[in-house]
């Protein structure tokens, strides 16, 4: 489908290192029907799958704690978030990378997941679409430590929180990665918890 109120004068690719950042060019017609050109920026890095492990028995979700640049540089005094399992897709669909990335980063083998939605996360800037997963987890899916993947240079550190103290870590502020936010809320808005 193509929005007749915008027209794509240019594209240019401003760097190519890490993933890409285009410039692009463009006249958008404005709802009193006059034209204007506007220039944004995009950075596409992929689409991507996120997943909260949760254990309704114990009553506890697996989340992972690791090191993030932007943040650090952002004012995050250790750069170490606390988030939800996640990567990119690269040539997988959604579902057989977040499976693999589940396995990579916490050392679980899950046996189903249930695709609960998938959003933007930051649409002024970045192209990425994040697919978001739940699946509950048992001590028997356990195969290895997990860690991420030493080839892509992740040191990641496995955790068993207490739901309870999840929810309370998003009302601190030790929990400020927003596809984590979004999962504990779900979680708890659906009842896979105990109030």
């Amino acid at each position: 489908m193509k929005n007749e109120n915008v027209n794509v004068v240019s594209e240019e690719v401003l760097s190519n290192n890490w993933y890409t950042l285009r410039k692009y060019t463009f006249d958008y017609q404005r709802a009193d029907g006059k034209w204007e050109r506007q220039s944004r920026e995009a950075y596409d890095r992929g689409n991507g799958a996120t997943i909260l492990l949760y254990n309704i028995e114990q009553q506890t979700a697996i989340l992972t704690r690791q090191f993030r640049l932007p943040t650090y540089t952002n004012g995050n005094e250790t750069g170490m978030l606390i988030e939800a399992c996640a990567g990119l897709l690269d040539k997988d669909n959604a579902e057989d990378c977040i499976k693999r990335e589940t396995e990579e980063e916490t050392g679980f083998k899950i046996r189903s997941v249930k695709k609960i939605f998938e959003a933007y996360m930051s649409p002024g800037s970045v192209t990425e679409i994040l697919y978001f997963f739940i699946a509950e987890y048992s001590a028997d899916m356990k195969i290895n430590d997990g860690g991420g993947c030493e080839t892509e240079q992740e040191n990641i550190e496995v955790l068993e929180i207490p739901f309870a103290k999840a929810v309370e870590m998003i009302g601190t502020g030790e929990i400020k990665d927003a596809k984590t936010m979004l999962l504990i809320q779900y979680a708890q808005i659906n009842g896979l918890f105990k109030a």
